[in-house]
């Protein structure tokens, strides 16, 4: 009887591993370019390109819906949540797929993130229903690594102020110069250092920094002696020596909300912050009063909570801050290369083949070991 109950357990944990025959209903939820549409043939991470895989998946008779209308029970996604088979998704216009709307979609079968971060998902009951979820891991890394680098740069420069004086026809370089700063000797620590992570420190190394970083996991001893990057086991004993921040963990239950008052308040007065990480592990408002007394001396990244960012969202106000839209993973060569991804997830899902096994995130009812 037991041996029973542990079969069919296991039947339900794997049924939607691989696609059933037949054609698939997939919806993808993505942001609208509108008039930008045209502009440029690669443009395929948005509504209108559709990822490119429009023509690819009519062609085998499945059946393709793509919108950017995610929220409340009157949006577009809500009419095909009964009865899609996939659901493509989006860190840059996330549809929250919560344990409710999990509950309604009795066909589905499969989550893609297109991109790298599924905390839109409500992982645990994805898990609890047995579905697969999938994202695009390595895809975007570069692409926000890098723009991490630009906005130290922004932060630590000034940049912000003296742009503001050229379109406005100001001259006055002592409102920029008086907190202007090398990048040079400078420490600076992530919290986080897995792809993204590893691959900002590189980046950094040339510019003469001290760098630090904290982790679940000690990075391997050859690269960290190769990147310079010491270790630290303690956060909260790192944050007080950095000139400058930077947010590189998923966001899971213990990151969310991890930087509120005390723990803003045990960084250096005057520190930088940078977070192209997720903007619900920052708490909203102790960000903008921190950024407001001057303890934080300059907040930028492109995450928010929620997205898209209410249009009286405190950080669009804060003093010293160079926020954008969420925009650091969804570069060109970035849309190319989770456009591919998500293509080659399909193909092996319609063939019953396994996916490459660093881009689950829940399989059999477990989840990866970052969001544990």
């Amino acid at each position: 009887m037991a041996g029973a109950a542990t079969s069919a357990i296991k039947s339900v944990l794997t049924r939607h591993l691989h696609a059933s025959p037949g054609s698939k209903k997939i919806v993808g939820v993505f942001y609208k370019a509108n008039e930008y549409a045209a502009l440029n043939p690669n443009f395929v991470g948005c509504v209108e390109g559709a990822l490119g895989i429009r023509d690819w998946l009519e062609s085998q008779g499945h059946q393709y819906i793509v919108t950017d209308d995610k929220e409340g029970p009157n949006s577009e996604l809500e009419k095909h949540i009964p009865d899609l088979h996939v659901l493509i998704t989006t860190p840059f216009h996330p549809a929250y797929v919560t344990a409710e709307r999990i509950k309604k979609a009795k066909n589905l079968q499969l989550l893609l993130t297109a991109g790298i971060g599924s905390d839109h998902i409500d992982l645990p009951a994805a898990a609890a229903a047995g579905l697969t979820v999938a994202e695009v891991t390595g895809s975007n890394v570069v692409s926000v690594a890098e723009d991490e680098l630009m906005r130290i740069l922004i932060l630590v420069r000034n940049f912000l102020p003296g742009y503001h004086q050229a379109i406005s026809g100001e001259w006055n370089v002592a409102a920029i110069a008086h907190r202007a700063y090398d990048l040079e000797g400078k420490t600076v620590g992530t919290v986080g250092a897995g792809r993204i992570g590893k691959l900002l420190l590189q980046r950094l190394k040339p510019f003469n920094c001290n760098l630090l970083y904290h982790d679940r996991l000690k990075m391997d001893a050859e690269l960290e002696n190769q990147i310079g990057a010491k270790f630290e086991e303690d956060l909260d004993a790192m944050l007080p020596k950095c000139d400058i921040i930077v947010i590189n963990t998923p966001l899971t239950d213990k990151t969310r909300g991890l930087f509120d008052k005390d723990r803003i308040a045990k960084c250096k007065k005057g520190v930088l912050i940078v977070n192209n990480a997720r903007g619900a592990i920052m708490d909203t408002q102790a960000v903008a009063d921190a950024c407001s007394s001057g303890h934080v001396a300059g907040y930028s990244g492109d995450v928010w909570f929620p997205q898209p960012a209410p249009k009286d969202h405190p950080w669009r106000y804060m003093p010293n801050h160079a926020m954008t839209p969420h925009i650091s993973g969804t570069t060109i060569d970035a849309q190319l290369r989770y456009a591919a991804g998500t293509k080659d997830m399909l193909e092996r899902y319609f063939k019953g083949e396994e996916f490459p096994p660093q881009n689950y995130i829940v399989k059999e009812g477990k989840l990866a070991s970052q969001y544990q």
